[in-house]
């Protein structure tokens, strides 16, 4: 294999070389930020999974090396992020208890299936898969996620022990334990609440008014969480809350992540299969996402296909190392670009500070009590919420509006695999519905112009003996029948002895599309009508020269649509005579 070759499959190789000073110091400051970020997020988001919160510092540590080693992205941090953990959970919660050594191994076995998922996709090069998900379904499940992520936080800032999947389930069992509250751990998870929503919303510009620079600023702002972290966690070990029926994090393991098997039987891998490929295909799409997004920016390109193999490798990291499935997080992935981060190695600098904190400061988080990780979580999460779409998709489309309506009730009312699995099919069944009803318009002569345009739009000339239409799409099982049955309607009674049909948007015509173009030209023929194509491109003309319709065809194949026109209307005269 050539250099190029491997590089292609090691982008490591690529940027590796051409490291430098200039880019170690910016890697160096980045992951420093990113890291004080990630210790209390990674916890977070290992107690909204279900799991002990090491499993989040772990999950963190190997993936991201991993992923600097085959990732394409120069800034994406991948690590456990809010709504793969929320599958997770219930992905796992099906097959194992919580709490269980059971539960923590399942894990271990949704990241393994994740991530050999995301490896063969990669390798078979299918990540054009993940443009199936249409962007207003995927909003839609993010936002109903983001809402129960939320809702199933608030049992630890109560301190009450509810439960449930769907948004029904949880909030009828806040209800039913509302009396159980605990008043110390309320006052410490709203404070911490309000402390993170006012860090978010308000700390940055406060500093800059008192003279901080934007940059000194920004930083401050983003270990808001690490403020928070230390400040009930010394209030709880200083007034004893933990006495007084506050819940804290309690012992967290100190030292290297483990080296770890996952469990393989036959039934758990295909009670996780199916989950294990919606965690990939929706973690895929937003890591994909957000670096694409930040690449853009510096005008570097992200090759999904690699970001797969990249990703893929990353959870497969995570399952031998105690973790858990991981993706490309949003947060972290800004906060990781604006820190200033050049290239992937700020990512395997952010694991040695992650490393460190897994060796020497996990003792210090004893006294952490759960409300503050679960204010850490809704305040997160509520970012993700955007009912706005709702209302953009209707002024735009009735049938996305449905789409994002269907996803989101159903995912707050039936739980998270429903949601996704029903925004795949409806991203699918809208792809197809759309696609079936292709616009077709008759079109004429724009005056004085070879251009032709539709005629219930544009003042235009046409000629009552010849049919000129144009589809606006390619030609397939779907919509083919749609297409002979629209001409057919037209001509029925009419003068017309001429049928051009202009092919300047048709990309591709499968095997049921030539069956039909085919069956429409007999049923012309017998009418005494001829069919004409224009403007056919070449892949289209290549595959059609390919059967025998051309040489059946009964009119002929005209470059333009203008000389087709110009071609039949003169010969139409002498045709009649």
């Amino acid at each position: 294999m050539s250099p190029r070759s491997l590089a292609r499959y090691l982008p490591v190789l690529d940027w590796g070389r051409r490291y430098g000073r200039r880019a170690l110091s910016s890697d160096l400051l980045a992951a420093a930020i990113v890291t004080i970020m990630l210790v209390p997020q990674s916890l977070a988001y290992a107690m909204l999974a279900g799991l002990p919160p090491e499993t989040g510092i772990y999950a963190s540590i190997a993936p991201i090396v991993l992923y600097a080693i085959f990732g394409t992205s120069r800034a994406l941090a991948v690590g456990p992020v809010a709504v793969v953990s929320l599958m997770t959970a219930a992905a796992i919660g099906a097959v194992a208890e919580q709490g269980t050594a059971g539960y923590a191994a399942a894990a271990l076995t949704l990241a393994l299936l994740s991530g050999a998922f995301l490896v063969l996709m990669g390798v078979f090069r299918l990540g054009f898969l993940a443009n199936f998900l249409s962007h207003p379904v995927i909003a839609g499940f993010i936002t109903a996620s983001g809402l129960l992520i939320a809702t199933s936080q608030l049992k630890h800032i109560l301190g009450v022990p509810a439960g449930g999947d769907t948004l029904p389930e949880m909030v009828l069992s806040l209800i039913e334990f509302l009396g159980e509250t605990n008043l110390w751990t309320l006052a410490l998870g709203g404070v911490a609440t309000a402390f993170l929503v006012w860090v978010r919303r308000g700390l940055k510009p406060t500093l800059m008014g008192l003279g901080l620079s934007s940059g000194a600023a920004g930083v401050a702002t983003k270990a808001g969480p690490v403020a928070a972290v230390v400040a009930t966690t010394l209030v709880t070990w200083g007034s004893g809350l933990a006495d007084r029926g506050v819940r804290i994090v309690g012992e967290v393991p100190q030292g290297l992540p483990p080296f770890t098997l996952p469990p393989l039987s036959l039934d758990l891998l295909t009670a996780l299969a199916m989950p294990a490929l919606l965690i990939s295909v929706i973690g895929f799409v937003e890591s994909v996402s957000v670096a694409q997004t930040l690449a853009a920016k510096k005008r570097q390109r992200i090759d999904p296909d690699q970001e797969l193999i990249g990703l893929g490798a990353a959870n497969l990291g995570a399952a031998v190392t105690g973790g858990m499935p991981v993706t490309g997080g949003f947060a972290r992935s800004v906060v990781n670009f604006d820190a200033g981060a050049e290239t992937p190695a700020a990512g395997a600098f952010t694991a040695i500070g992650l490393l460190v904190a897994a060796l020497a400061l996990t003792p210090l988080l004893y006294f952490l009590p759960q409300a503050t990780l679960a204010a850490t979580i809704i305040v997160a999460v509520l970012s993700l919420v955007d009912f706005g779409i709702l209302r953009r998709a209707w002024a735009y489309s009735k049938a996305d509006f449905a789409a994002v309506a269907v996803t989101i009730l159903l995912t707050l009312g039936l739980g998270v695999e429903a949601g996704v699995t029903a925004g795949v099919l409806l991203s699918l069944m809208l792809h197809l519905y759309k696609t079936s009803r292709p616009h077709v318009a008759e079109v004429g002569l724009v005056p004085g112009t070879q251009h032709f345009r539709n005629i219930h739009r544009h003042q235009v000339e046409t000629d009552p003996t010849i049919l000129s239409v144009r589809i606006d799409e390619s030609l397939y099982f779907a919509n083919a029948r749609y297409l002979e049955d629209w001409i057919l309607s037209r001509i029925a009674g009419s003068p017309v002895r001429h049928v051009v049909l202009m092919a300047s948007a048709v990309n591709e015509i499968d095997f049921s599309g030539l069956e039909t173009l085919e069956e429409l030209n007999h049923r012309l023929k017998d009418a005494g009508i001829t069919l004409h194509l224009s403007e056919v491109k070449g892949p289209v003309m290549d595959r059609l020269e390919r059967t025998h319709f051309l040489q059946d065809l009964t009119g002929r194949v005209f470059l333009s649509h203008f000389d087709a026109m110009r071609e039949l209307a003169s010969a139409e005269p002498a045709a009649a005579e």
